[in-house]
């Protein structure tokens, strides 16, 4: 009796466990949305190339009800990938912010 009860508490704490995995993991993905639509770009001077990485040119970042600038930034590249940069979409009267990712 014993024993059953030890395999039932570890069976409980290893389902636990993988619930709370799943939810940390579908957690993770932050949408951001702003009420308006960010400034203009500002100019960057793109370095010259750099073998191996791509240059991620930079962009408006929405913090606290404000636009931010975030400077452009080397990605290491990803071989048979193409790189395809943040952006914000209009939706509706708001600008929904899509994060950079390899395609």
């Amino acid at each position: 009796m014993n024993r059953t009860f030890r395999l039932l508490l570890a069976n409980t704490v290893l389902i636990a466990a993988g619930a709370a995995a799943v939810a940390s993991a579908s957690a993770a993905e932050v949408v951001v949305i702003a009420p308006s639509a960010p400034p203009p770009a500002r100019y960057e001077a793109v370095p010259a190339a750099r073998v191996g990485y791509v240059w991620d040119h930079g962009h408006w970042r929405w913090d606290h009800g404000r636009y931010v600038w975030v400077a452009g930034h080397w990605q290491a590249e990803r071989v048979g990938y193409h790189w395809t940069p943040g952006h914000w979409v209009a939706h509706g009267s708001n600008y929904h912010w899509v994060r950079g990712h390899w395609a």
